[in-house]
This record gives C-alpha cells, structure tokens and sequence, in this order.
C-alpha cells in the first residue's frame, strides 16, 4: 500500500508501480558470495532480518536505539518529513518515508541516495544507518543530504570504524572520530560518539577463527564464520557499559553523529 506523501517534495518525474515512487530503473541486488547472496534473501523478511541484525550480529544496536528514541520523541506524531535512508528492507513505522536503490518491500521511493529526486530545503529528518559505507562517493551523498534538509532539519547517521568487510554487494571504506567530523563539517554536530568497542574486537576474532580453521577453504569459512557468530555473540552487550569509556573511541565498532543543518 503506498504511503501518503506530498509529491511536492520531488523535483524530479516518478513512475508509480506497487505502492513505491520510482526514479530510476528498478534493478535487483548484485550478489555473488554465498553469504551475501543468504543475507540479500534474508533482507526480505524485515522483522526476521532485523532480529538477527540486532541479537546475533556481532555489532552492538545501539544506532537502531538511538533511531527509534528520535523518531519517539521528535518525529512520530508530528507534521513533519522524515527519511530513512538507504534503509534496505527496514521499517521504522509510517512517520518515515524509506528510500532505497532497490526495491525491498518496504522501500518506498526507489532512487540513486548520490542524486536525490527531493528538493532543496523539503525535508525535516534524516536516519541513515550502516549506509555510507557501501556508496563509492560518501562525501556526495552527505552532499545530497545538506541539499534536502531544511535549515535546522537534522541527521542521525551511523558508519563503521573497526568491522571486517562486508559487501552489499559493495564495500568502499571506513570512518575514524576525525573523520566523521570531517564528512559532516557543513553540519553543526549535536552529538557524535563511539559504539561498540566489544564488536570491533568481537567481529574481528570471528572472522580471524573461521580464517585460521578453515585451512583456506571458503565454504568451511563461512560455516565456522556463522558458527563461531552464533556461539560468541552473547559478548557485544558489555557494550552496554564500554561503549562509554572515554578512550572507546580507538576501537570503535563505529560513529554515530546528531547533525544539525545550520
């Protein structure tokens, strides 16, 4: 069913087709590893993926928290445009429009996030989790949002710092504390904080198990890499309290940042 949405806040033509807005061709997730090709299938069961994403995963969820704290207390209710962007398959209810490249079954406008089809100074709020990560050109994305966002509109975005590769299906690169107040230095910066010391370390030794006992044979890899994650994911919650440890910032699992357009 297609969300109610002023289409004043697009300044580019749309295609409609199953309840999404649609910008550009619809094409289908490049996948060629195994894991990648079970978590793209997986994605399409939102509350399954997402459980899976915040318990068993190595990463700590304090991003997918700190989201639904904003949307509680400052969006939810209120007269306002909010985007989760990038949001895959996600869902954090009908007070935000999902934006995404491919065509999930939640995503509700289908776009290229590096040219956004939204007009200048046309929208409130912005969650963008694990996302600038896997686009070529990040800087031009936060570009895009500092374009849309109204003057005092706001962004939350989380971006890794000390995780393993992971492709969906891309993988470009990682953000240090300087670093994300590099990116978002157009942007005046309400809150920026490390989370998960215990997953940077947690992911990483994971992944160093599987490599080291699997003798160079990527199936076995993969099996101990999902058995080893099983076992060991308990451990990411004294994240709980580390993540606030002053120096916690040196082996970050990563950055989140409050941003305000100025």
């Amino acid at each position: 069913m297609m969300k109610n949405i002023n289409t004043e806040i697009f300044k580019d033509e749309y295609q409609t087709k199953d309840g999404k807005y649609i910008f550009i061709p619809v094409q289908e997730e490049i996948v060629t590893d195994f894991l990648d090709k079970f978590k793209y299938k997986i994605k399409k069961f939102n509350k399954i993926y997402s459980a899976l994403i915040e318990i068993i995963s190595p990463v700590y969820p304090q991003p997918f928290f700190d989201a639904k704290r904003i949307i509680r207390n400052e969006i939810k209710g209120k007269n306002v445009v909010a985007l989760n962007l990038g949001s895959g398959n996600s869902d954090f209810g009908d007070s935000l429009l999902n934006v995404d490249l491919l065509p999930y079954e939640n995503v509700d406008v289908i776009c290229d996030i590096e040219k956004m089809p939204f007009k200048d100074n046309s929208v409130d709020y912005i969650i963008n989790i694990a996302v600038l990560e896997h686009v070529p050109n990040p800087q031009k994305v936060i570009s895009e949002i500092h374009r849309i966002l109204k003057p005092g509109g706001k962004i939350y975005c989380f971006i890794p710092f000390m995780q393993p590769f992971h492709a969906s299906p891309y993988d470009f690169q990682r953000f240090t504390y300087e670093g994300m107040k590099h990116q978002f230095r157009d942007f005046s910066i309400l809150n920026l904080k490390s989370i998960g010391p215990t997953s940077g370390m947690l992911w990483v030794v994971q992944e160093w198990f599987a490599l080291v006992f699997s003798f160079g044979i990527k199936p076995l890899h993969t099996f101990l890499y999902l058995l080893f994650m099983v076992a060991t994911f308990p451990i990411k919650f004294l994240d709980v309290v580390l993540q606030y440890y002053p120096m916690s910032k040196n082996m970050a699992s990563g950055f989140s940042i409050y941003a305000e357009k100025k």
